[in-house]
């Protein structure tokens, strides 16, 4: 019979540190076309989600289902399903997801963002955003989180637990975007937003950004102008992001960036790029992701 896993235990066999240093590893594979993994299959306009990820070395499989209702809490439902040597594995898909998406936040932002920057802004308080700021406390060390959202009580909440979490770390909500940016070392947006969360004139001039909120067509939290001008655009599949990135396809449209200038994650992390001014970040979250977890996961079980 397969071993089936709550929230709570796959949280507590899979500390943030070691989600990163698995999804980075998932990244390399990947990158090394160690991986069959089909695009996500969409149902009901997105609110049904479909991923499958086959490592060939170790002839190991994940297929993750997913049942996404932005209205509801949680808003995603659903399983993951390890294969491998032993016997399956199933888990609860709200935690790998929101864990696998932090830790490739982290993997990203330890690549492209300074090594001494430590002022952060969250943009977002819904239920991807602590594992965020987790995953990239874990690959630097954070002074400031300023935390910005569109209900200030669920950022006066989010800031309330995680300054228990991290109490060397000073927490504060701002009621602007625009406040929140000012002194950005690193900018997270992590929303449901259909048009751009700010201005680019609103950013520091030396500033990383990840955004991993939006995963339709529809959705948009960067400006055009920010994916025109950063000194690199790291995605973390470029199939993956012409399918779903909503603002790397409008800015691929309206002639704001080239596809030949979006480079993917595993080939950044094999052959560092350079990077100057401000860098992004865009991800729409890949299979290869949920296989790294999952595989933890099934390490910690044996």
């Amino acid at each position: 019979m397969p071993r089936t896993l709550s929230d709570d235990e796959v949280r507590a066999a899979v500390p943030m540190r070691d989600a990163v240093e698995a999804v980075r590893h998932a990244f390399t594979e990947l990158a090394a076309g160690h991986f069959t993994q089909p695009e996500r299959l969409v149902f009901g306009g997105g609110r049904v989600l479909v991923m499958t990820a086959h490592h060939e070395p170790s002839g190991s499989a994940v297929v993750k289902t997913l049942s996404v209702r932005l209205d509801r809490t949680p808003a995603i439902l659903g399983t993951v399903v390890w294969t491998g040597d032993g016997a399956p594995l199933v888990a609860d898909a709200t935690a790998v997801t929101t864990l696998r998406t932090g830790a490739v936040t982290g993997v990203a932002t330890d690549l492209l963002a300074p090594a001494d920057a430590g002022n952060l802004a969250l943009l977002g308080s819904g239920a991807q955003a602590a594992d965020q700021l987790r995953a990239i406390a874990a690959v630097r060390t954070l002074r400031a989180v300023t935390i910005h959202s569109r209900t200030a009580g669920n950022a006066r909440k989010l800031a309330a637990t995680l300054g228990d979490e991290f109490p060397a770390v000073s927490f504060r909500v701002a009621e602007t975007v625009e406040d929140a940016l000012a002194d950005a070392e690193i900018v997270n947006c992590a929303t449901s937003s259909g048009t751009p969360l700010f201005t680019l004139s609103a950013l520091p001039e030396q500033v990383h950004v990840n955004a991993i909120g939006s995963f339709r067509p529809s959705m948009r939290e960067l400006p055009a102008e920010l994916l025109a001008t950063a000194s690199v655009v790291v995605v973390d599949q470029v199939e993956a992001a012409l399918a779903e990135a909503g603002e790397i396809i409008q800015a691929l449209e309206d002639g704001h960036l080239d596809q030949a200038e979006l480079v993917e994650l595993g080939t950044a992390l094999r052959e560092p790029p350079k990077v100057s001014g401000r860098t992004v970040f865009k991800s729409v979250g890949v299979a290869a992701q949920d296989w790294a977890i999952a595989r933890s996961l099934a390490a910690s079980v044996e």
